[in-house]
């Protein structure tokens, strides 16, 4: 956005007025072409992108986990082996993206802004639930877009610094938002994963054996859903898997999930439908 067009050297009065914390807001009324959900798209156009797939998150004793694999489909053919899926929101929340790549990209960039925008302007740091309301607010923009096949569909996860506990919470296309209990899966393969996290899923997890969890999830989700990548030995691409705790947002290294990946890939040369939960 240009702030200064005419070379005089000051900002245009719509940067001076006192108004919303709201960068949104603020970016719809001074130029809501901006905004990804009001660009026009001809009439009757198909249009065919990359789409993400598939997120998982878990809760566990101390915070929350949450993770993505790394292939992007467009239609029948894989478009892109190594996509980033899963990102920071602010140091004590995480975004994973599900549907239309390029578009959930740039809303969750301009989540990440919205959200420096309210600390600066308001000089405190929004609510848990208030971040979950923004994103609610933003993927209900989209909905023109989403009636024309480009839907978003992310997944939030956070630390909730007021109650002490890691939290998830998941939308529909309309901007619908429910708040998970335990764990949550969202994207093509999540039936899978979600059947997967079901029977593994324990409530006093470690921030280790969570992570170890949403592996299993997406090595289960990419077993029977074909746009769900698995861990890619031989190109050495693994899933993105990010720790949210009291301490803040911790990405795993590759060497961490590596090791978490092969582990499992060993394992299942022996149990190739992995681990099963006791019956009792």
């Amino acid at each position: 956005m240009e702030a200064n067009t005419r070379g005089t050297g000051r900002l245009p009065a719509a940067f001076l007025t006192p108004g919303s914390s709201s960068f949104i807001e603020f970016l719809a009324e001074h130029s809501p072409d901006l905004l990804p959900g009001r660009r026009a798209l001809p009439a009757g156009l198909t249009i065919e992108a990359p789409h993400g797939t598939t997120i998982v998150s878990a809760v566990f004793d101390g915070g929350v986990v949450i993770a993505g694999d790394r292939r992007a489909t467009m239609g029948n053919v894989i478009a892109q082996r190594d996509i980033e899926k899963v990102f920071p929101a602010d140091e004590y929340s995480a975004v994973g993206i599900a549907g239309t790549a390029g578009l959930a990209v740039e809303m969750v960039r301009l989540f990440q802004l919205e959200l420096e925008h309210y600390e600066k302007i308001e000089g405190a740091v929004l609510s848990l639930e208030g971040k979950a309301n923004r994103l609610t607010t933003m993927i209900r923009g989209n909905l023109g877009m989403a009636m024309q096949g480009l839907a978003v569909v992310p997944m939030f996860a956070g630390y909730d610094l007021d109650l002490g506990r890691g939290r998830i919470f998941t939308y529909d296309v309309t901007g619908g938002r429910s708040e998970e209990r335990g764990f949550a899966a969202t994207g093509s393969g999540s039936v899978f994963a979600r059947g997967s996290l079901k029977k593994l899923y324990r409530s006093d997890l470690t921030g280790d054996q969570a992570a170890m969890l949403v592996v299993q999830a997406l090595y289960d989700a990419a077993d029977d859903d074909s746009a769900t990548g698995g861990p890619d030995l031989a190109r050495g691409i693994f899933p993105i898997v990010s720790l949210i705790t009291e301490e803040g947002f911790r990405r795993l290294s590759e060497d961490e999930v590596s090791e978490i990946a092969i582990s499992i890939t060993n394992q299942r040369r022996h149990q190739p439908d992995g681990p099963q939960a006791p019956l009792l």
